[in-house]
């Protein structure tokens, strides 16, 4: 084992296999959190679906999340700016050294959507977004590391990547910039990418990259709550359920030896008192997490409109060719559970049926025939949901432009 671990490629090209150069199933035992590993021709012949004039526009929406960071090299300054931006501000810019990022432009551009399924392979849930990074040549974001997996796949321009991947790399970072930058990097491998390319980093791998000319980055970033986050949420939501009258108990109490002394005793009964919470409840925990990680991490969320349409005038029009668009910031996931299946939305829960929850959860949209193929309680779960803003009401010619 060691040594056939020992002789793993770093790099592999995947024209003939796309976009890991291997079976998911290798990449997922040999890679995947493990180590890094440089992909050759991930997407062979890739075109960006997006120019850097679209991500300009973009970032100059009041609800996008877009930064722009930019290094003057003869101080060694890192200067950060959050959006929106004005449009009368991008001509102004130097023509090196900055990089414009824009988070979530997959919720914004469906061709840039359209690249999900290539991840197919991890659970979709884990997927957080796509952040599409423009950078003018000498762009950088400066040497860092983050602590969640990513695929780095070079769209336009090219973007030399250096990284770090030996045990233990010294992780400090600078007290002089508000970016959280490494005081010391010394890498071990340095590449170029050009279209197509794709650069696959686990958690805590330092790297730097750095745009050899105007060149377009799409970052496919996972979800990786921290231990704290997910123990605040958890125990957040234990304490809004809890049963006022559960509480610490000493029917048994003996007199103590020392009164001022917490004993092994007060400890045992403290712990009956929390296990009353059912922490360790799989049905209760599995719910709780459903809806913790449909709405991680928004930029944007799902609101009613104004136009309210009856049940029977969306079904009527779904007949007639109408479509219903899940909203692009609405996540969705399912589970299994006692009684069926739970599909989670956004943070909300629908106890359904395993294969509703299923098809829901999977299905961008819905045209008269999958929503019929629903049951009647799959039905009424699409119906809620658009009540609230989560799906979208495309007329025939709407759905056609």
């Amino acid at each position: 084992m060691a040594k056939r671990k020992a002789q793993l490629p770093i790099e592999v090209d995947a024209r003939n296999q796309p976009p890991l150069g291997m079976p998911a199933s290798d990449f997922l035992r040999d890679y995947w959190q493990k180590r890094p590993l440089l992909i050759r021709n991930a997407f062979p012949g890739f075109v960006s679906p997006i120019s850097p004039e679209d991500l300009a526009g973009l970032a100059c929406e009041d609800s996008a999340l877009a930064r722009i960071v930019a290094h003057e090299r003869e101080h060694d300054r890192w200067l950060l700016r959050h959006g929106p931006f004005p449009e009368e501000m991008f001509p102004t810019l130097p023509q090196h050294d900055w990089t414009l990022l824009v988070q979530d432009v997959d919720k914004w551009d469906a061709d840039i959507a359209a690249l999900l399924p290539a991840f197919d392979f991890l659970p979709r849930w884990r997927i957080d977004d796509v952040m599409v990074s423009f950078a003018a040549p000498g762009g950088s974001v400066g040497a860092h590391v983050d602590q969640y997996d990513v695929f780095l796949l070079q769209a336009q321009g090219h973007r030399r990547w250096q990284i770090d991947d030996r045990p233990n790399p010294p992780v400090h970072f600078r007290k002089d910039a508000e970016l959280k930058l490494l005081q010391r990097f010394a890498p071990n491998h340095d590449w170029v990418l050009g279209p197509g390319d794709m650069l696959y980093l686990p958690p805590g791998v330092p790297h730097h990259g750095v745009a050899e000319d105007a060149c377009l980055t799409f970052s496919i970033g996972m979800r990786a709550p921290s231990a704290a986050e997910l123990l605040g949420d958890f125990v957040d939501t234990l304490a809004a359920d809890a049963d006022e009258a559960l509480r610490y108990r000493d029917p048994d109490l003996a007199p103590p030896k020392d009164p001022n002394e917490i004993d092994a005793e007060a400890m045992r009964r403290v712990v009956e008192a929390l296990n009353e919470l059912r922490m360790n409840d799989a049905d209760r925990l599995g719910d709780w997490f459903g809806r913790f990680i449909t709405l991680y991490r928004s930029a944007g969320h799902a609101a009613p409109g104004d136009e309210k349409r009856s049940r029977i005038e969306v079904e009527w029009d779904l007949q007639q060719g109408a479509v219903l668009h899940r909203h692009p910031f609405t996540r969705m996931a399912w589970r299994k559970a006692a009684q069926g299946a739970t599909l989670f939305a956004a943070g909300q829960s629908h106890a359904l049926p395993a294969r509703d929850a299923q098809r829901i959860a999977a299905a961008d949209r819905f045209d008269g025939r999958s929503y019929a193929a629903l049951s009647e309680r799959g039905r009424d779960a699409v119906y809620e949901l658009l009540q609230g803003g989560h799906y979208q009401l495309a007329m025939p010619d709407e759905d056609a432009a």
